[in-house]
């Protein structure tokens, strides 16, 4: 049986930025969200900024898109700089942001599957 989801409209904030250093333009989503192609935001996310109240909260970046293959998983508020190589051997190519702790066991499945939980917007 699925834990039930709680879906927030304030949090996580997530600030995409179309350059390095947080500068550029600027777009802020709000609540548990899914881009699959970061390429399609912006034209590419270069830097972002990572915010919520829940320490647990969770931001997973994979190095393609639609959430496949290699993934980084950082947990509580985050800024980067510059988000070309961030990854080993890859840029990040899509991310999820969630209020809530994601598992590694939940990760991996929407990998599998390339389907978010319920509550979550595909971007």
């Amino acid at each position: 049986m699925a834990k039930p989801v709680s879906i927030s409209q304030t949090y996580p904030r997530l600030a995409v930025f179309s350059e390095e250093n947080f500068r550029g333009r600027r777009r802020v989503y709000r609540g548990n969200l899914g881009i699959s192609d970061v390429d399609a935001i912006l034209t590419g996310i270069e830097s972002l900024r990572f915010f919520s109240t829940n320490p647990n909260a969770t931001l997973v970046l994979f190095n393609r898109s639609r959430f496949r293959d290699r993934f980084v998983v950082l947990r509580g508020n985050r800024s980067i700089r510059e988000l070309d190589d961030f990854l080993r051997r890859g840029d990040v190519e899509s991310l999820i942001a969630s209020n809530q702790r994601l598992t590694l066991a939940q990760i991996r499945e929407i990998r599998r599957t390339g389907e978010l939980p319920p509550g979550y917007r595909l971007i």
